[in-house]
């Protein structure tokens, strides 16, 4: 290496060691699958809130429940996750009484109901384990991308310093295209934790929101069943 070396961030990626030109692809390909989840579920969760909102709006409008249940059943895709998590109780709720009454045992509402809300837990975990898809990938890539480009740089100065050995005089001009090229490693490694970090705080926080949501309807929604079943 010599001062008049091309010092530009191409260069410095193909003249780079092989082991640290493999690292930055697999960097930069984990980069680029953490932004292709990120705008997805930045689509998602968005799309999960806006629906959450139509749907509390209409359900709290005070409409008939059945012909809501029949709407939310026919639409189950378009709906969103709270019609969803309605349509489990509700349609729990409806079963129960029709195979009671069908008995000739005595109508157990406590067993209704609570076929109802377990209905509306399993769906709520359905849809809580959908939202929260891809996540763990995020927080994998924030915490494992520095550390990977930290291996390509140590690796880069390991041989920058090897290449040294058989220079008679060692100068900042002549270490330095080396060491450039292994802290590029670190560079792309940060580009893509620090994203995926951001990423994944927001969208746990938005998550959780959704979940409180979520929880509070079903209480509320039992407590209308319950009201009803009297």
């Amino acid at each position: 290496m010599n001062a008049t070396q091309d010092l530009s961030f191409i260069a410095l990626i193909a003249n780079a060691h092989l082991i640290v030109q493999l690292i930055m692809a697999l960097l930069l390909g984990i980069s680029l699958v953490s932004w292709t989840y990120i705008f997805k579920k930045m689509f998602d969760v968005r799309a999960a809130r806006r629906l959450t909102i139509d749907f509390e709006k209409t359900f709290w409008a005070g409409g008939n429940l059945h012909a809501l249940y029949q709407n939310a059943s026919s639409n189950r895709v378009s709906s969103g996750a709270l019609a969803r998590i309605f349509e489990a109780g509700m349609g729990e709720f409806i079963k129960g009484k029709q195979a009671a009454s069908g008995s000739r045992e005595a109508l157990d509402m406590g067993a209704i109901l609570d076929g109802a809300r377990r209905a509306m837990r399993a769906a709520f975990q359905r849809e809580m384990d959908a939202l929260e898809s891809h996540l763990a990938f995020l927080a994998s890539v924030g915490s494992v991308s520095p550390y990977i480009g930290l291996l390509g740089t140590v690796w880069g100065i390991m041989n920058a310093f090897r290449g040294l050995a058989n220079v008679q005089q060692a100068t900042l001009s002549a270490v330095a295209p080396g060491i450039a090229e292994a802290l590029i490693a670190t560079a792309i490694g940060l580009f893509a934790a620090i994203p995926a970090v951001v990423a994944y705080n927001r969208f746990s926080h938005d998550i959780d929101r959704l979940a409180i949501r979520f929880e509070s309807f079903v209480e509320e929604f039992s407590n209308i069943l319950q009201r009803q079943s009297r």
